[in-house]
C-alpha cells in the first residue's frame, strides 16, 4: 500500500474487487424450444417410420423395430443438422456396428461381456471412420445378445436404417422452414 493511500480516509478508497460469484444458470444453455408446428413434425414423421417399420415387420414375420433404429429415427428426425444424423453416419454406422457385433459373436459368443465389449469396439470404429452415430451402439449389443441370422438380420437393418434417412429427405422438403436434410450425403 502507497503512503498516498495511507493517509486517505477509508471512505476515499477505492473498493477491492468483490469474488467471482458463480450462479448455477438452467437457462440459456439447452437449444431453443422448437416452434410447435417443427416439433408435431419432427415427432409425427419419426412416429410414421417407426410405424413403417413395424408394418414392413408385420407383413414379412421378421422384427424390423429394433430399439437402435428407434433411437436413429429420433436423432435423424429431431436433429437433422448433427454429424450423428447424417446418411453416412446412419448407414455406415450401422453396417459397422453389424460387422463389429457379427465378428465379436463368432469370436467369443453371446454375453453380456462380449456386448459391452463389443459397443467399445464398434465406438472406436465409428470414430475411426468418422461415422459418429451412437445408436449403432445399441446395434452390436442386439446382435450380441440375441444372435439373428446374418443373411436376414443385416438387410433388415440397412434397409431400416436408409428408410429412416429417405424419410427425414422428403420430410425436409415438405414442410417450408425446416433446415434440409442431409447436411452432407457423404
Amino acid at each position: 500500500m502507497s503512503l498516498d493511500a495511507a493517509q486517505r480516509p477509508a471512505s476515499d478508497r477505492p473498493a477491492p474487487p468483490e469474488p467471482e460469484v458463480r450462479r448455477w444458470r438452467i437457462v440459456g444453455r439447452a437449444p431453443a424450444r422448437p416452434a410447435p408446428a417443427a416439433a408435431l413434425h419432427s415427432v409425427g414423421v419419426a412416429t410414421a417410420v417407426l410405424l413403417g417399420l413395424v408394418a414392413i415387420g408385420a407383413a414379412i414375420h421378421e422384427p424390423v423395430l429394433i430399439p437402435s433404429l428407434a433411437a436413429s429415427a429420433a436423432l435423424v428426425h429431431s436433429a437433422p443438422t448433427m454429424p450423428l444424423a447424417q446418411p453416412r453416419s446412419v448407414i455406415v454406422g450401422h453396417l459397422l456396428a453389424a460387422g463389429v457385433g457379427y465378428g465379436v459373436l463368432a469370436a467369443v459368443g453371446s454375453s453380456a461381456w462380449a456386448a459391452a465389449v463389443a459397443a467399445g469396439l464398434t465406438l472406436a470404429l465409428m470414430t475411426l471412420a468418422r461415422t459418429p452415430h451412437s445408436p449403432a451402439c445399441a446395434t452390436t449389443v442386439v446382435i450380441v445378445l440375441q444372435t439373428p441370422a446374418p443373411v436376414r438380420f443385416v438387410p433388415l437393418l440397412i434397409g431400416a436404417a436408409v428408410l429412416v434417412v429417405l424419410t427425414e429427405y422428403v420430410a425436409s422438403r415438405l414442410r417450408r422452414n425446416a433446415p434440409k436434410y442431409p447436411a452432407y450425403w457423404w
